[in-house]
């Protein structure tokens, strides 16, 4: 179960403590277990929303945000936020891209970015309240993790040593193959063709992220692995508020 407890702790603000410094290949296998942790998010989520029950429903959607954003501890946000900085002041240059990507400063495009995808998942949560779907909450979080499994997958790493080249150095690709199929079929069977449009566009969007970080970077950084996340969080979440 270490695998699992290195992705609780490498992708939540829980207070995880591992027994010390994981091995390489307990790394690695790690990247298997992202959907459940995924899971586990949304079961959460899924529990808070019941909780909520009666409240307000601005209040009620702003209070899931919010336990979002804590449960990942901002993270992915502030890879987001890395990468829409770089992706503008880069110019399109490789080097100068990843060199701002290194910066713990954010700018203004950072900022409107943050916010820009901040409020449209406030708005997707709303929506899901009022049609009262709240598989949203359970189903965004799985596919965001799942699509980091599948980045590490299929797209190269381009920052050479540390701990992104050693999950993508160790991780065992027929494994993954396997669990980003079987979490596939999960969410059709938790949401039937709720589950199959949040599958398809949310794989379309991870293919054409992908595209741009192949174009510019030559594949991707623990920060792009991060803003993938959060942006397909977000399509999953306004795919859902909209069929």
């Amino acid at each position: 179960m270490l695998p699992f407890w290195i992705a609780v702790q490498f992708l939540s603000s829980l207070p995880i403590r591992l027994p010390g410094m994981p091995e390489p290949q307990e790394l690695g296998r790690s990247l298997l277990f992202y959907p459940l942790v995924g899971l586990v998010f949304g079961s959460v989520l899924m529990g808070l929303n019941l909780l909520l029950s009666g409240t307000p429903q601005l209040l009620h959607a702003a209070l899931l945000l919010a336990a979002w954003v804590l449960l990942s501890g901002g993270l992915h946000l502030d890879g987001l936020a890395d990468s829409a900085d770089a992706w503008l002041g880069g110019f399109g240059d490789r080097e100068r891209t990843l060199t701002i990507m290194k910066d713990p400063r954010s700018g203004p495009i950072a900022v409107v970015t943050l916010v820009i995808v901040l409020l449209l998942k406030f708005s997707a949560i709303l929506a899901l309240i009022d049609a009262h779907h709240s598989v949203g909450l359970l189903l965004a979080p799985v596919i965001g993790r799942a699509a980091m499994l599948g980045l590490f997958l299929n797209t190269p790493y381009v920052r050479a040593g540390g701990l992104g080249q050693a999950l993508a150095d160790h991780l065992p690709r027929q494994r993954g193959i396997q669990v980003l199929g079987m979490t596939a079929i999960a969410c059709v069977l938790i949401s039937g063709w709720g589950g199959v449009w949040s599958v398809v566009i949310a794989t379309a969007g991870f293919y054409w992220l992908r595209k741009l970080m192949i174009q510019r970077l030559g594949g991707s950084t623990g920060d792009t692995a991060g803003a993938t996340l959060e942006l397909l969080e977000v399509l999953v979440l306004v795919t859902l508020a909209l069929i």
